[in-house]
């Protein structure tokens, strides 16, 4: 993992960001956002079997993790957050860049960005 963020891998961390987070759903993906008290971005990436095997669902969360480090590249987070990214259908078969875009107008309706 790179040093901008951490990996996320405890249930409760899912569950406390699934019940108290601020969620924003988009054709893509959905995304859970939650300030956090540590100094670095937490990223947990949810693929459920209805996503299909699993080529797509690694496919799903590869393409996921490449548009979440190319928008910490690009813009500016207000401060440190925990994320839960959930794969959609549609995720398979859109490239990161498309992901990325959805991502950035996740962000800003959750007032994630700077």
């Amino acid at each position: 993992m790179p040093s901008g963020y951490q990996s996320l891998q405890l249930n409760k961390d899912f569950l406390r960001l699934y019940r108290r987070g601020k969620s924003c759903a988009k054709p893509a993906l959905v995304v859970y956002a939650m300030k956090s008290r540590g100094g670095v971005c937490r990223v947990g990436i949810t693929t459920s079997k209805k996503i299909g095997g699993a080529v797509a669902r690694n496919r799903a969360r590869r393409v996921i993790r490449a548009a979440f480090q190319q928008v910490q590249r690009t813009q500016t987070l207000s401060g440190s957050w925990d994320f839960v990214f959930v794969a959609r259908t549609r995720t398979t078969r859109v490239k990161s860049t498309a992901v990325e875009a959805a991502m950035c107008e996740a962000f800003r309706e959750l007032g994630v960005l700077q």
